[in-house]
């Protein structure tokens, strides 16, 4: 009976032993690999490097600049994209790539543009990495033949050094009988190609709305038209500069509803 006991003891003994060498192990595995311990990825977007590297390091993450773009309805230096992007879930230490909007945005000369028409100037504006801002319409010969080329509400001299992308605000002639215009659809196109129609058929862009799927200046970028107003007319009844108020929006879905 007592040989039992011990032999009974003995084998109590190894399991113990073993399952603490298992325990042992596995704990070891975890700290190595840092199993089930990943991290989820904060949103840097619109980010100095100096507030996004103080929560990189309470985030136990770390970050490199890969690529610089320039934005510029964005602060200089602002992170505007990021690598995995946030939400996603990373081991510690893990990389973050960035792309950040340019501190030293390029310049062009500006280009003479006065007695071009509406789409010449277009052109050449755009050839210039130059954008169309508001058109103003005044009374003239000829519709749309630009009478004067602004800047920030002044006139702007060719040759003056001016940002890439700035806009450039254009005074339009509009004769007697050609003071109006049709409405386009814009609805599913980005901002850009949007403005871009809009600009074509004599028109301003005007109030912008977000809905609450565009969080960040890069949502903003990939986002498209969901609502117009006015809607799209194929009459001409409206004042060559009307403006055209969006709403926009990342989700397809609020497309196809609004249609």
């Amino acid at each position: 009976m007592k040989k039992e006991n011990w032999i009974v003891k003995n084998l109590l003994l190894g399991a113990v032993a073993v399952t603490a060498i298992l325990l042992l192990a596995t704990i070891t595995l975890k700290v190595i690999t840092r199993h089930n311990q990943e991290l989820e990825v904060p949103e840097f977007s619109g980010m100095t490097m100096e507030q996004a590297s103080e929560v990189a390091k309470q985030s136990h993450l770390r970050l490199e600049v890969t690529d610089s773009v320039f934005l510029p309805r964005m602060g200089r230096g602002e992170i505007f994209r990021q690598n995995p992007q946030s939400g996603s879930m990373v081991k510690k230490n893990r990389r973050i790539l960035l792309t950040i909007n340019s501190l030293q945005p390029k310049k062009v000369n500006m280009p003479s543009i006065t007695g071009y028409s509406l789409r010449q100037a277009k052109a050449e504006l755009s050839a210039r990495q130059l954008n169309v801002g508001r058109l103003f319409y005044v009374e003239d010969m000829a519709t749309n033949n630009v009478l004067a080329q602004l800047y920030k509400g002044s006139e702007i001299a060719s040759g003056t050094l001016i940002e890439t992308e700035s806009e450039i605000d254009l005074r339009l002639g509009m004769s007697p009988d050609n003071m109006y215009t049709s409405i386009p659809l814009v609805t599913g196109f980005s901002l850009v190609t949007a403005k871009d129609i809009l600009t074509d058929n004599s028109l301003n862009l005007g109030k912008l709305t977000y809905d609450n799927t565009v969080k960040t200046y890069s949502d903003s970028l990939s986002s498209f038209v969901i609502k117009q107003n006015p809607l799209p007319s194929e009459a001409s009844a409206y004042p060559l500069g009307t403006k055209v108020e969006l709403v926009l929006s990342t989700d397809r879905s609020k497309l196809e509803r609004a249609n």
